[in-house]
């Protein structure tokens, strides 16, 4: 959506604002033995103390109020009797409406004593992230989002998952464009004042394909190896930088 009225940018960021605390809650939860079912209670409680609802359940049915997913699994990780173990890396992917708004981020967090080769692949996407909101302004090609978040990656030795991308958000999940973690020749449409878009680098640790789970919904490293995703909504400002709605 582009924000065309104050309460357009009211709305997004009081969506906005729960999902930084439901991250917040659920990065406090985070810990060995803890199950991703547990952490999704947490969610589920902040959002109804905020009186907001799950993107995803609203949008596709998702089996959870958040996606939690760990280590090789990049996204969309169904919440259940899965316990956190030391060293792994947790993604937690959570999206608020509020009032007809929809806000969506994203952070990987540690549990336990972190590993050094996850603690440089998650510093990793969100480098790149920050990379691509740096040069999200008015005006700028499309592409220079991805130039700009797939030159962090791969200089730091990993690579962009070109199969998932951002995408516009505001009145529904997921709106037009997509928003690549590569620079596609095809995306030199500028980028317009106003247009709510999310920024979102899936990188991988090792090979960057990807398959698809048999529960219908997880999306794996085909090789096993570690992935890492950060993500803001941010509203594409002229003459100014993007203004982060998740933070």
């Amino acid at each position: 959506m582009s924000i065309e009225t104050p309460e357009d940018l009211a709305g997004l960021k009081a969506a906005g604002a729960v999902v930084a605390a439901t991250i917040r809650a659920c990065r406090q939860a985070v810990r060995p033995g803890v199950t991703t079912a547990d952490l999704d209670a947490v969610a589920a409680k902040t959002f109804a103390r905020h009186g907001a609802r799950s993107g995803p359940w609203l949008t596709y049915r998702f089996p959870g109020t958040i996606c939690i997913s760990v280590n090789d699994e990049v996204v969309h990780g169904i919440p259940g009797s899965r316990r956190l173990r030391d060293g792994d890396l947790v993604k937690l992917d959570v999206t608020a409406e509020l009032n007809g708004y929809y806000a969506d981020a994203c952070v990987s967090v540690p549990v336990g004593k972190p590993k050094p080769a996850s603690a440089r692949l998650a510093a990793a996407s969100q480098a790149a992230l920050r990379r691509g909101i740096d040069v999200a302004r008015a005006g700028a090609p499309r592409s220079a989002i991805g130039a700009a978040v797939e030159a962090e990656v791969e200089k730091r030795g990993f690579r962009v998952i070109r199969e998932l991308t951002g995408h516009g958000i505001g009145k529904r999940l997921h709106e037009r464009p997509d928003v690549k973690n590569w620079p596609d020749p095809a995306d030199d449409d500028p980028l317009t004042e106003g247009l709510v878009i999310t920024i979102e680098p899936m990188i991988a640790a090792g090979s960057p394909e990807i398959a698809e789970l048999d529960d219908g919904w997880t999306i794996v490293t085909l090789d096993g190896a570690r992935s890492a995703h950060f993500e803001h909504t941010i509203a594409i400002r002229r003459d100014q930088p993007a203004l982060v709605l998740t933070a």
